[in-house]
């Protein structure tokens, strides 16, 4: 199972809210270049951007973070705010190595198929949900769309991976959402990327036992609950005994 550090940034800051709530944050470095360092040195092989200002907003005042952390040459994955092939575009453009898109897939699925189409490898879809429901722009708005039925929709489309996060597990740091994962993999033959409460070893470990393929980790390890170099072996350790 891949590790995926979280990166939000929020004013070219790196933050954490709180289940999406813009009034919950919580700076935790004024130089998000810093923090992407020393994930790489410990041993990061992928990271996870989320614009939280794009997003809310649809504006890119974090591009110069994202590029400033690009510099690294460690590979990532950005996200928030990415409505249209345009915004695609410029973010490939800067050498990233795949785009997040979430609020598209709901607005607007014909943009989402040509994106596939010219973009191909290179797009995931984060589905954000709220008591199995989906939420868009941001998470500042309700959808009645079941997230399963997005992801079974997604699949027949051509996506490979999703994210999926359980907005309120997020930031809360009370464990992730098992059942949640464990139908996504059972209904689906999608890549599951597994996003929010994460926040022991153990956590990992139950969430690669169902077979999802990827986690998101971010306040857990700001607050120190996990190792980053901990967790990479430990995973590497059981992936061995396998």
């Amino acid at each position: 199972m891949k590790l995926y550090p979280a990166i939000d940034l929020k004013h070219n800051r790196c933050v954490r809210l709180s289940q999406g709530k813009f009034e919950h944050e919580k700076v935790y470095d004024q130089d998000p270049f810093k923090v992407a360092k020393r994930w790489l040195d410990e041993g990061a092989t992928f990271l996870h951007i989320i614009d939280l200002d794009g997003a809310k907003d649809n504006d890119m005042i974090n591009l110069p973070a994202i590029k400033n952390i690009n510099t690294l040459s460690i590979p990532m994955q950005v996200g928030g705010g990415i409505r249209s092939l345009k915004r695609i575009e410029t973010l490939l453009k800067e050498g990233i190595n795949r785009v997040i898109i979430g609020t598209m897939a709901l607005d607007n699925m014909a943009m989402l198929k040509t994106a596939l189409k010219r973009f191909p490898g290179q797009i995931i879809v984060s589905i954000d949900a709220k008591k199995g429901k989906v939420l868009s722009h941001g998470w500042q708005k309700d959808t009645n769309i079941s997230a399963l039925n997005l992801a079974s929709t997604l699949e027949n489309i051509g996506i490979k991976t999703i994210i999926y996060t359980d907005i309120e597990k997020d930031g809360m740091l009370k464990g992730p959402n098992l059942e949640a994962y464990k139908t996504l993999v059972e209904k689906t033959n999608l890549e599951i990327i597994a996003a929010g409460g994460i926040t022991t070893l153990d956590d990992l470990k139950s969430l690669e036992a169902i077979g999802v393929f990827g986690a998101i980790i971010g306040k857990a390890l700001y607050e120190e609950k996990i190792d980053l170099k901990e967790a990479l072996q430990c995973l590497q350790d059981a992936s061995s005994r396998a």
